[in-house]
């Protein structure tokens, strides 16, 4: 499990100070906020951007609409483990280690209510 970081600071420089945990050819969902991010040996999938004063292709939406489908659904999964709001608000216990354990609890709760109630299949 990884560390949490306190604070407001964007997820990019985080990721270059990490090292990479993808395995050699693995595919990475890429987020415009992270252009000019990279791995070695990892297929990172940008989204294709709309270009200055015109429109996407029907190719680049048709494109861009399976990542975005599972983008959704990752934001979906975000959602569940801050909706009770304790992953989301500010933990004010000192304990070095308590924000990961309210993440890993929260992590927890979302796998439990999965297995009482399923989310339908996902499909790409």
């Amino acid at each position: 499990m990884r560390e949490t970081y306190e604070g407001r600071t964007h997820d990019k420089p985080r990721a270059a100070m990490t090292p990479s945990p993808w395995p050699q050819g693995r595919e990475l969902l890429q987020d415009l906020g992270f252009l000019g991010f990279t791995l070695a040996g990892v297929l990172i999938m940008p989204p294709q951007k709309k270009p200055r004063g015109k429109e996407r292709t029907d190719d680049q939406k048709a494109e861009n609409r399976p990542m975005a489908r599972r983008r959704v659904r990752i934001e979906q999964v975000i959602w569940s483990v801050q909706r009770r709001r304790i992953g989301k608000d500010t933990i004010w216990v000192w304990i070095d280690t308590a924000r990961d354990r309210v993440m890993a609890v929260c992590c927890g709760v979302h796998n439990f209510r999965l297995r009482l109630h399923p989310w339908p299949a996902f499909s790409k």
